[in-house]
């Protein structure tokens, strides 16, 4: 007989496929931030690398939240972004090195992740990956095994996704 306690049920986990410089997935913020308020560290958001070719500055800021992520800010920095896509458009790579300066980031850092192509695996894989489950535009998310697009409409995604979580942590009975 084992005098431990079982281990806590790992948390279901969401994945947001996401795309920094796509103006949808900044409309997606309010679901994103109202999911993380309802159920804080009983569902796992993860943030997903889906860079479309139509935007030229995606795939450097999806290398750049993940230097953000490794400097431990990086949902604050995806938001900061997301929040400023027209000046992403007009300023690229630059823009981002300044936003990581603005959230008291180590920009030199980002600037030196983004020549030295550090993070570029981890774009790559999570782009692989969505690709081979179906994603074809941002924000997609999947929750449960279920894909749900919010590439045309975010209207009633996030009741879904929560009707999902909610069923998901039941079935756990957390």
């Amino acid at each position: 007989m084992s005098d431990s306690s079982p281990d806590r049920p790992a948390a279901p986990v969401l994945d947001i496929w996401c795309e920094l410089q796509c103006p949808d997935c900044r409309g997606a913020l309010d679901d994103v931030r109202a999911l993380r308020a309802r159920y804080g560290d009983r569902l796992e958001l993860r943030l997903r690398h889906f860079p479309l070719e139509k935007h030229k500055h995606a795939f450097a800021a999806a290398q750049a939240a993940e230097e953000a992520a490794e400097q431990g800010r990086g949902w604050p920095y995806v938001e900061a972004v997301l929040g400023r896509v027209e000046e992403l458009d007009r300023r690229g790579e630059p823009f981002l090195v300044d936003m990581a300066r603005e959230l008291g980031l180590d920009a030199e850092e980002f600037d030196t992740a983004l020549i030295d192509g550090r993070h570029i695996l981890i774009v790559d894989a999570d782009q692989a990956e969505g690709k081979a489950i179906g994603v074809t535009g941002t924000p997609t998310y999947v929750i449960g095994g279920e894909r749900l697009d919010g590439g045309k409409s975010q209207e009633g995604l996030r009741e879904r996704i929560e009707e999902i979580a909610d069923r998901l942590l039941a079935e756990q009975g957390a």
